[in-house]
C-alpha cells in the first residue's frame, strides 16, 4: 500500500468521490464511468492501482466519539452505511487494530483507511518538454492530469508519467489538475534544494494567464486576501479566502476586456492551494466556468464542486529563474492550450 498524510486528500483531486458513491447504481446500469469531461466506460483493459493508506491523527475535538460516528462526519465522500461496510471488509485499522466502529476514539490515535485497489479516473496520458538538462526537467502539464498522486489518482499523474522517462525527477511545485502550463522537475537533491528555497520569493518569476468573470474596474490589483480552510458539505474543508488563513499575495494586471469577462496576467509572490482561483474570486474576479469558488473567494453557496472539477481557464505561462547549478538564467514559456479563449 502506498502511504499518505491524510485520510482523504481532498486538495485538487476529490472528484471521485462522486464517482464511488454512485458506483453501485452505475454498475446496476451498465454505466461504470469515472469522472472528468466525456470519460470513457472503464474496460477490462484499464489496469488496477495498487491502492492507497489514507492516515489521519485523532484531534482532541473528537475524543470519545464512536469511530463509526467520527468518519461519517468528517469524512461524508461515503454514508455511515458506506463506512460500516469498509469496517466490516476490514479496512479501517485504529493503532494498527482492525476497527469494528463502535470503539469511542481517543486524542492521538492514528486512523488509517487501506483503500483496496480500484481502476483510476481517465487522465491525459502526455506532456510536452519544455526544458531538459542533467539537473532540471520543464514540462508544459495538459489540463485533467494531476500533478502529483492523491484522492482518486495514483498512477495517472504527471509525476509517474514523467518518472517512467526520468525516474530521478521530482516536482518543485505543483499545479491543480485543471490547471495547464509549466511544472518544474528537479533531478538531484542540489538542484531541488535551491529551487525549494527560492520558489516564493522575487527570484523565481511566475506568471499565469487566468480568464475571469466580470470586467474589471482597475488595471491592476495587488491581492492580500489570506487563505485557510473553510467548512465544505462534501468533504469537510477545503482552501478558500479566510481571515485567519496563512499571508499570501498575488499582482494580478489586466491584459484584455471583453463585455463580461476579464484576462489576468497574474504573478504569485506566495504558494498558497489555489491561490489564484481564490484571490481573484476575492476581488470579485472568479474564473469563468469554475465550480467551487464564487465572488467573495469562499465555496459557492449550497452545491459548490470539488477542488478537482474542472471548467476554468488557468495557465502557468512564463517562469524565469536562475539556473540552480550553472548561475544561467532560464526563461520558460508554455503555449497555450488550443481551448483556451483569451477572448470571450
Amino acid at each position: 500500500m502506498i502511504r499518505c498524510a491524510q485520510l482523504y486528500c481532498g486538495h485538487e483531486c476529490a472528484a471521485w468521490i462522486q464517482w464511488i458513491t454512485a458506483l453501485p447504481h452505475l454498475r446496476r446500469h451498465g454505466l461504470e464511468r469515472a469522472p472528468g469531461p466525456g470519460p470513457p466506460a472503464l474496460h477490462s483493459n484499464y489496469k488496477l492501482n495498487r491502492g492507497y493508506a489514507y492516515t489521519a491523527i485523532i484531534s482532541s475535538r473528537y475524543h470519545g466519539q464512536t469511530l463509526l460516528s467520527h468518519l461519517a462526519s468528517l469524512y461524508p465522500h461515503s454514508t455511515p452505511q458506506g463506512w460500516q461496510q469498509k469496517l466490516n471488509n476490514g479496512e479501517v485499522t485504529l493503532n494498527g487494530v482492525a476497527a469494528t466502529g463502535s470503539e469511542s476514539v481517543t486524542s492521538g490515535q492514528t486512523l488509517v483507511w487501506n483503500r483496496p485497489p480500484w481502476i483510476e479516473p481517465n487522465s491525459p496520458q502526455h506532456f510536452e518538454v519544455l526544458f531538459d538538462d542533467p539537473y532540471l526537467l520543464a514540462v508544459n502539464k495538459p489540463g485533467g492530469l494531476p500533478t502529483l498522486p492523491g484522492g482518486g489518482f495514483m498512477e495517472n499523474t504527471l509525476l509517474r508519467l514523467v518518472q517512467k522517462q526520468t525516474p530521478n525527477a521530482n516536482p518543485v511545485h505543483r499545479l491543480g489538475r485543471a490547471t495547464t502550463g509549466i511544472v518544474l522537475f528537479a533531478k538531484t537533491p542540489q538542484a531541488a534544494s535551491h529551487l525549494f528555497a527560492n520558489w516564493n520569493t522575487p527570484n523565481i518569476q511566475k506568471i499565469y494567464l487566468a480568464l475571469a468573470q466580470n470586467i474589471a474596474e482597475h488595471n491592476a490589483y495587488e491581492i492580500l486576501t489570506p487563505i485557510g480552510l473553510v467548512p465544505h458539505p462534501l468533504i469537510g474543508s477545503v482552501w478558500a479566502a479566510n481571515p485567519g488563513g496563512k499571508p499570501s499575495k498575488s499582482l494580478a494586471k489586466v491584459i484584455s476586456r471583453n463585455p463580461s469577462t476579464t484576462t489576468f496576467e497574474v504573478s504569485l509572490f506566495s504558494g498558497r492551494p489555489h491561490q489564484i482561483r481564490i484571490h481573484l474570486a476575492s476581488i470579485g474576479h472568479p474564473l469563468v466556468g469554475d465550480p467551487l469558488y464564487g465572488l467573495s473567494g469562499q465555496p459557492i453557496e449550497n452545491l459548490p464542486g470539488l477542488p478537482g472539477n474542472g471548467g476554468y481557464f488557468l495557465h502557468a505561462q512564463f517562469l524565469k529563474f536562475h539556473h540552480p547549478i550553472t548561475g544561467e538564467q532560464i526563461k520558460l514559456e508554455a503555449a497555450l492550450p488550443s481551448g483556451f479563449p483569451l477572448h470571450q
